[in-house]
């Protein structure tokens, strides 16, 4: 049985007509072209499923009228359901450092605007983000801008932070060059200090060592963490220099000084995304761009 002429079937005997089915249906179809696949359905089941003139169903089309109702009758309220459920629910990638200290005030803003609403947050590194929104594993990202952007996503930049150098709080350098020291092997300088750092493959330990390229420092990481909140931990307990970032409006901890690194290429944070978003998504960029800029305000 061929479903589609089912569906036909049960708009003609729901309007008790093939013209009056025509008129009604959700969707434009010809009549000659039902004629024709009521004509197929009859034909397949070797039975006649209504009178024409005047119109009325035998015995055979009540039985297929009354297993075919309980479906087609509930598409319309199943449509509606799925697509409510599916509109609240937001799903969102970002590190594990904008997940725990910048979503949730934003999040709860959103939330009661939208009773109901239902969440997932994934934590994902900025190299895994493309990935995951062209999946449609998630319907939106607040992540580091860095490169060229995968065809078919969207952006939207939240703020520009400059990169940062963590120092103990008992160094005396004000400066980068202050930290550095002539190399006594090649043309160039090199840190005084142990670097303290994330691994080789995280965006900012490219962005400042592509930096330290450009202008001939050699100075690797020598202790290697997994976040960036370690860096500061450790630098504050006198390890070394840590790399990191300048966020507007947040002080250092004690025991660390931040030098900002000005004229190096900053950290652009923003919004990444695919086609067209969904309201409660719409709505979590609009308030993440009125967040984004209080924040630039405050570091003006």
């Amino acid at each position: 049985m061929n479903v589609h002429h089912l569906e036909l079937f049960y708009y003609v005997a729901k309007y008790e007509g093939i013209t009056a089915a025509v008129r009604k249906m959700p969707y434009g179809i010809q009549q000659p072209a039902v004629s024709g696949q009521i004509l197929q359905l009859e034909k397949d089941l070797g039975v006649k499923l209504f009178n024409r003139r005047p119109f009325a169903l035998t015995t055979e089309g009540e039985r297929l009228y009354d297993f075919a109702y309980p479906f087609f009758s509930r598409l319309d309220e199943v449509e509606e359901q799925l697509k409510g459920e599916q509109s609240r629910h937001l799903r969102i990638a970002a590190s594990a450092t904008v997940l725990r200290n910048h979503l949730p005030d934003l999040l709860s803003e959103l939330r009661e605007g939208m009773p109901g609403m239902r969440l997932t947050l994934l934590e994902a590194e900025p190299s895994d983000v493309p990935a995951l929104i062209l999946a449609q594993k998630v319907d939106i990202a607040v992540t580091v801008l860095h490169g060229r952007l995968a065809e078919g996503l969207r952006h939207c930049e939240f703020v520009r932070i400059p990169l940062a150098l963590h120092l103990p709080s008992q160094e005396r350098a004000r400066s980068l060059a202050g930290v550095l020291e002539d190399d006594v092997w090649e043309k160039g300088k090199v840190g005084r200090l142990p670097l303290i750092g994330l691994p080789p493959h995280e965006l900012l330990s490219k962005m400042l060592q592509a930096e330290f390229d450009s202008r001939q420092i050699d100075w690797p990481v020598t202790v290697e963490v997994s976040s960036l909140d370690t860096v500061k931990d450790y630098v504050a307990r006198g390890f070394g220099a840590g790399i990191g970032v300048a966020v507007p409006a947040e002080k250092p901890p004690s025991g660390i000084r931040s030098l900002v690194l000005a004229d190096f290429a900053p950290m652009v944070v923003g919004a990444l995304w695919q086609g067209q978003l969904k309201p409660v998504a719409e709505e979590f960029l609009t308030l993440a761009k009125a967040r984004a800029k209080v924040l630039r305000q405050g570091k003006d």
